[in-house]
């Protein structure tokens, strides 16, 4: 949530629910899936991209428009496991905070273009300009951090514009291109780079509308750990498609996973760990939504159990209001907050925070002290069928203390606008990921607060508090992991005792993949990474993953 680019492709991504429509019937015939026999058993075939309705061959990796391939060719100094934040070393071989205002890479020596010319620091400093000069191209918004960047020998020094060492994190994420081919292009804010030259571990193969391939990168300085030789990504990828023409790794939701994806073929597996806290975002620069105590009537009053089970039919499970994705960042959990976190359905309680709030329930309506009904609006985007389901069983559980609330479904740009405008009462979101500071920065932040008609580029529900400005900036200024830790705690308990949005459940992550011809996928017993098809995640999969034997073992 650190931009609003950013922030949008992460709600695609967790709230992107659709339905089977008709895979299985319940009492006739049942698909059976098979690994194409003229795909080679080195060969994977990938549901990771999406022609609209045709494949364009772009592979700049700083635009939106990008072949997903785009990161499977040029690689980033670390690569993230969004499930937890952790970090790999990947072409900086090693990351120090020398202080909070100045981070050290150690650039990977060995390393080679896939045109055979040598990966140096240069290249990596290269960058950096280039997205400076270019800020379109800054998709992770790295130079809202950097003052300055310079080569010193194997080494990149960034110099930050103030104590702010959470900003390695994201600095660290962005894509490397070689300096020798991009600094000869004249537009590469629209260039469609169509024969990209990287450090990853494929290159383009063939290429044509309706399907393209990619092929391993025998130099690849890591060409040891990878076994697959070729990557074939169709078209298309309907939910029908992943079932029945025999792919080895998707991402996408599918309705009854276990009766279609799963009953299809015995080698085919899911796995769907969190990826975000789904949330009910108040507009707090709007009456009475201000009201905490009004924000605690709501929180109280849902169960959260029966939400997540309408909203994703039983795969993701309620979730805390920290924020925190658990299990996986139960370490960073402040042991103080009750339940880990989650608030317990308490109508007793509900009642009492509303009647506080100045809400009572007079004949099975809640009134305020006018008489006047107690009714709101939820606004979410059209076609994000989970949070559709979600906010209709939260209706239903409203009513029942009396509550009436209208749904408002904007086409998903119409939807963005409102949040980022504050043209809305409450809205369906997201907290939570797995960069705990950018999370709770994105969050509570007085950096990003506008006013109501102003464009906010995070903290769309316009939170403002000085304590929570203050801990934010003393993070920014120690590198001290326990004192991190430590502040993290607090804002956690900001988070659960002032309700800036209300925690739901966890939107997922759709991973499934088949064992067949491939082993070593991530799994809730291996989170190494999680089963998402873009961004860093198949760098550190496409890592792991084994040839199977003929047995699938």
């Amino acid at each position: 949530m650190t931009n609003s680019k950013t922030r949008r492709k992460r709600l695609s991504v967790i709230a992107g629910i659709s339905v089977v429509a008709m895979l299985i019937s319940s009492c006739s015939i049942q698909i059976k899936s098979e690994p194409d026999p003229s795909i080679p058993r080195d060969t994977m075939l990938i549901a990771a991209d999406k022609g609209s309705p045709m494949f364009e061959k772009i592979f700049n990796p700083f635009l939106f428009n990008k072949r997903v391939a785009a990161s499977y060719v040029y690689e980033p100094l670390t690569a993230v496991n969004v499930l937890d934040g952790t970090q790999t070393p990947w072409l900086a071989e090693k990351v120090t905070l020398k202080d909070a205002r100045t981070i050290d890479y150690t650039i990977r020596q060995g390393v080679t273009w896939s045109d055979g010319e040598k990966f140096t620091p240069e290249d990596v400093v290269f960058t950096f300009n280039l997205i400076k000069k270019y800020p379109t191209l800054d998709v992770k918004g790295a130079w809202q951090h950097i003052a300055s960047v310079e080569v010193d020998g194997d080494h990149v020094i960034v110099h930050l514009k103030d104590d702010d060492a959470p900003a390695a994190d994201v600095i660290s994420l962005t894509l490397i291109v070689p300096e020798h081919i991009w600094k000869d292009v004249k537009s590469p804010d629209t260039w469609r780079d169509e024969n990209p030259v990287g450090t990853g571990p494929f290159t383009v193969g063939n290429f044509s509308s309706q399907q393209y391939t990619m092929d391993k990168n025998q130099d690849y300085w890591q060409s040891d750990k990878v076994q697959i030789q070729h990557l074939v990504l169709p078209a298309a990828t309907s939910e029908l498609d992943i079932v029945t023409k025999g792919f080895d790794w998707a991402y996408s939701f599918m309705s009854n996973v276990e009766g279609t994806w799963g009953a299809a073929n015995p080698d085919n597996k899911n796995w769907f760990p969190p990826g975000g806290v789904i949330s009910l975002v108040p507009n707090l620069a709007k009456a009475p939504w201000d009201n905490v105590d009004l924000r605690k009537g709501l929180a109280l009053a849902l169960d959260r159990d029966k939400i997540a089970d309408a909203a994703t039919e039983g795969y993701m499970g309620k979730a805390g209001q920290t924020g925190l994705m658990l299990p996986n960042q139960e370490a960073e959990l402040n042991p103080e907050i009750p339940n880990d976190g989650i608030v317990k359905q308490d109508a007793d309680a509900a009642l009492a925070a509303f009647k506080k709030a100045g809400y009572t329930l007079v004949n099975g309506t809640m009134v305020d002290a006018s008489g006047k009904p107690f009714t709101f609006s939820v606004t979410t985007a059209n076609g994000y069928t989970d949070w559709l389901r979600a906010i209709q069983e939260v209706r239903k559980q409203l009513a029942a203390i009396g509550i009436d609330i209208t749904i408002k479904q904007p086409q998903p740009a119409g939807y963005q606008q409102a949040i980022q405008n504050g043209d809305y009462e409450v809205a369906m979101g997201g907290m939570g990921g797995g960069n705990v500071f950018q999370a709770y920065n994105s969050l509570l932040s007085s950096e990003f607060y506008v006013k109501n008609g102003e464009l906010a580029p995070s903290n769309f529900q316009r939170y403002s508090d000085p304590k929570a400005d203050a801990l934010l900036t003393q993070y920014k200024e120690t590198i001290d992991p326990a004192k991190q830790l430590q502040i993290s705690h607090q804002l956690q308990k900001i988070v659960y005792d002032q309700l800036p949005v209300i925690g739901l459940y966890y939107g997922g992550l759709w991973g499934l993949y088949n064992t067949s011809k491939f082993t070593g996928w991530p799994t809730a017993e291996d989170p190494y990474a999680p089963p998402q098809t873009y961004d860093s995640s198949p760098l550190l999969i496409f890592t792991k993953l084994k040839l199977a034997n003929k047995d699938g073992e």
